[in-house]
């Protein structure tokens, strides 16, 4: 059955450490992460679409390129004068990654600020995905317009998805942060949570806390990601699923295991609703991804 995915958020310009002092390029977010692997996955009746903002400058239009490339569409990425894509570096050390930002003039703040667009993108998609980062870097107002949208959506049956993914540096308040969050919750149909982000910013004492809590939101379907604990499947009023975390003998790089797994995990679900089946495919597709250097992992490689 055809269909066509939305993904909602801020794509960013990479820089990896390379060979020496040299940096590499390339393109990257959690939310585009997410887009790349379901359309890697999805069949090709499947649509998958971008919905983000950037500039009318040289770096703007590489990212609209390699965008494209991928096979991702970019007719809901909006230009906005005077503004450009926000950049971050990798730093890497023992496999785990940690970043530094510069992203004050990023376009994609201001991605929700034409509601009329975000309407149309969002009516013509089957399955809409956003995160925690999304909510993060727009303005009180623009959360609202997108999370009005998102209700609406869900309303109608549509599977609105959201991965938390919290990032405390991106959040001046953590109350509002925490409210925030919970709120795009709430407009959702499926939230993908990481554990450890749960117990620190909610204090969870355990997994079943993290289930309850989202079913208290009014969340049908939690899938909670625990690294290499494996994964915890709610869905419905049926009982938990356990699906265990794919052995890897090396990590490289931990950058986008969970865009993977997400991206991974609906571009199986969506074929045939089978959760479990969907979460242990996309268990593999991640132990694969952080076998790797980077957050775009060629298909090639994740069949080596």
């Amino acid at each position: 059955m055809a269909g066509k995915l939305l993904s909602i958020g801020e794509c960013m310009v990479e820089l990896m450490q390379a060979e020496g002092d040299l940096l590499r390029k390339s393109f990257a977010g959690d939310s585009f992460n997410t887009a790349y692997y379901a359309r890697m996955f999805l069949p090709p009746d499947w649509s998958v679409d971008y919905f983000s903002a950037v500039g009318t400058d040289t770096v703007s239009e590489e990212m609209l390129d390699f965008i494209a490339k991928t096979g991702v569409g970019t007719d809901y990425i909006r230009r906005i004068e005077n503004r450009s894509p926000g950049l971050y570096m990798i730093h890497l050390k023992d496999g785990e990654r940690s970043f530094s930002y510069w992203r004050s003039q990023s376009a994609a703040k201001l991605l929700a600020d034409d509601a009329g667009h975000l309407r149309s993108a969002v009516e013509a998609s089957d399955v809409i995905i956003f995160s925690g980062i999304t909510l993060a870097i727009l303005a009180p107002s623009s959360v609202e317009t997108l999370l009005s949208e998102l209700r609406r959506a869900k309303a109608v049956g549509k599977l609105v998805v959201f991965d938390p993914n919290i990032r405390p540096r991106l959040w001046d308040d953590k109350t509002y942060m925490r409210t925030t969050i919970s709120a795009g919750a709430r407009a959702s149909s499926m939230v993908m949570p990481s554990f450890d982000d749960e117990t620190t910013h909610f204090g969870d004492t355990d997994i079943a806390a993290t289930i309850g809590r989202y079913r208290e939101l009014g969340v049908e379907n939690i899938i909670v990601k625990d690294g290499a604990k494996g994964v915890t499947l709610r869905f419905g009023e049926g009982p938990d699923a356990f699906i265990a975390s794919v052995p890897v003998d090396t990590i490289i790089d931990t950058t986008s295991a969970g865009d993977s797994f997400n991206g991974a995990f609906l571009a199986r679900y969506v074929q045939d609703g089978n959760g479990k089946a969907a979460a242990a495919f996309a268990a593999r597709i991640a132990a694969a991804v952080i076998g790797h250097h980077g957050a775009l992992v060629p298909v090639e490689n994740l069949n080596s």
